[in-house]
């Protein structure tokens, strides 16, 4: 038990590093603009889908697993969300440090809850049931992960600063 209660304070440690290190990786793009790859996503685009998706994805779910009583999720298109809801205008600070401080807000939750909610479950109407609160945290850190990767592997005519 004591491994798995380590293992759960390293993972909120990680989760709040990778959203910090993903704003720096994406202030320090000269052009935020500019598809990483061509015609892929700008660094702006990417920000925006991976503060969305840990506020109204990954994080919405883990709270709700902890409050209610196995609930169910649908799937989250990501792409049609972008397409309905990106606004290129949205300052990318602004972008940046509200995922921070939504993960900061719940990792802070995530501290104060007692033991006995990391293995609540909930169910996703493709992925199946007995997911827990733990699976979602983790999914959302290796969502954003994912991301930090993608910016830090720009392409060679991506400059930083």
């Amino acid at each position: 038990m004591k491994e798995l209660a380590e293992y759960r304070v390293r993972l909120l440690e990680r989760l709040e590093n990778a959203a910090s290190e993903f704003r720096t990786e994406c202030l320090n793009i000269d052009d935020p603009y500019t598809p990483l790859d061509g015609d892929s996503w700008t660094a702006h685009q990417i920000a925006v889908h991976t503060r969305d998706v840990d506020a109204l994805v990954y994080g919405f779910r883990a709270r709700r697993t902890a409050m209610e009583e196995n609930p169910e999720f649908p799937t989250f298109d990501g792409e049609t969300h972008m397409s309905a809801n990106y606004n290129p205008r949205e300052s990318l600070q602004e972008v940046l440090d509200s995922l921070v401080k939504n993960v900061r807000s719940l990792v802070e939750w995530l501290r104060a809850l007692p033991i006995e909610s990391w293995s609540r479950v909930s169910r996703h109407t493709t992925l199946g049931s007995g997911l827990t609160l733990q699976t979602w945290v983790e999914k959302d850190l290796a969502h954003i992960e994912e991301h930090l990767e993608t910016v830090k592997t720009k392409t060679p005519g991506q400059l930083t600063k």
